[in-house]
């Protein structure tokens, strides 16, 4: 896989999934295959990027799934993408503690190393 962008808001309902959507319409026109995935334990979001992308989009939840796992899971469906999206959750510190980083869109980009 050549490409990966964590696409994140400064709260929910700022335009992430239109945006996301948007963007992997725009790399499939360009013939490159998009890995979508979504952050947390989103089914809705997930759906849009399904229907865009050609592939199923894969959750991506680290207050449910331990780091091992989420790394794992990525690495497996991105293996055969050209590019890999994902849609963060609410806002890019919002996650399952109001203290912590758990579950947010930050900690799923610094776990994975992506931008």
């Amino acid at each position: 896989m050549d490409g990966r962008l964590v696409i994140a808001g400064t709260q929910k309902r700022v335009g992430k999934t239109t945006l996301t959507a948007g963007l992997i319409a725009a790399l499939r026109r360009r013939s490159l295959t998009v890995q979508p995935f979504k952050v947390g334990p989103d089914y809705i979001d997930p759906t849009y990027h399904s229907l865009r992308s050609g592939r199923s989009c894969r959750n991506l939840d680290t207050w449910m799934l331990p780091p091992e796992r989420v790394r794992s899971l990525f690495a497996r469906a991105a293996r055969s993408a050209d590019v890999a999206i994902i849609e963060g959750v609410m806002g890019l510190y919002d996650g399952a503690d109001y203290d912590a980083e758990t579950g947010s869109t930050a900690e799923v980009a610094k776990l994975l190393g992506h931008p």
